[in-house]
């Protein structure tokens, strides 16, 4: 990749698609580098902490994802999308630096049988009465409570949990980026569920849209570190 040049008004670039921008970056624009890092964070976060369960060492993994990506343009051949190319690189990154930190343990076995796929919403029970919005503090005290009880999760269930249902990926998606068969995606999403339902059931109904959150100026500021860890390249 070129080294990022002058930036162009966020307005002419702003509603351009993914490949668009992506063409502009291998030229350096340093504009769209930086709508490609905004429109990417929160899933490649969330993919990185399900991994890792430690917020600092999964925006660790993000900038070093993107340093690597922006420099390596020329070996992106757009067979998939680019969004999913930096998915594939971050669950990389954040495997690799798990290993490096402890040894690698075998997932337990797999349930033969897998019932059939009903959505997050059959984790509760529908008469539990959802949080009122303005209850702030209540609200971020369930959120953190949903995040541990995810974090106590198999790692090879909680990161597929993460991109099913916290992300919103597909089966087939999420397969992909996890270079598994979309029978055992669905299998392990299952028995994520199943293992949240029995800790959380009593407590919340819940909603995963404020999981892991990664925006305003933490969002904002990833850009500024990828654009000065690039020009140091």
């Amino acid at each position: 990749m070129a080294m990022p040049t002058a930036l162009r008004p966020r307005r002419e670039l702003a509603g351009l698609g993914e490949a668009e921008l992506v063409e502009l970056a291998r030229q350096g624009n340093e504009t769209a580098i930086r709508l490609l890092i905004e429109r990417n964070n929160q899933r490649l976060f969330r993919a990185a902490r399900s991994v890792l369960r430690n917020d600092g060492e999964a925006e660790d993994v993000v900038q070093q994802t993107y340093v690597k990506a922006f420099t390596a343009l020329a070996s992106f051949r757009g067979e998939a999308s680019f969004s999913t190319w930096l998915t594939r690189i971050a669950l990389n990154e954040a495997v690799s630096r798990l290993r490096r930190r402890k040894a690698s343990s075998e997932l337990e076995a797999l349930d033969q049988a897998v019932s059939a796929d009903a959505g997050l919403v059959s984790l509760f029970p529908l008469s539990l009465a959802p949080l009122p919005a303005d209850m702030e503090a209540a609200r971020s005290e369930m959120r953190q409570l949903l995040e541990a009880a995810i974090d106590d999760l198999p790692e090879g269930f909680r990161t597929v949990f993460v991109l099913r249902d916290v992300e919103g990926l597909s089966t087939e998606e999420t397969a992909e980026h996890l270079k598994l068969k979309p029978e055992t995606v669905k299998t392990r999403l299952h028995r994520a569920r199943r293992m949240l339902r029995l800790v959380l059931e009593q407590q919340l109904r819940g909603s995963f849209a404020e999981l892991y959150p990664f925006d305003g100026a933490r969002c904002a500021n990833m850009a500024d570190r990828v654009m000065a860890a690039l020009r140091g390249v």
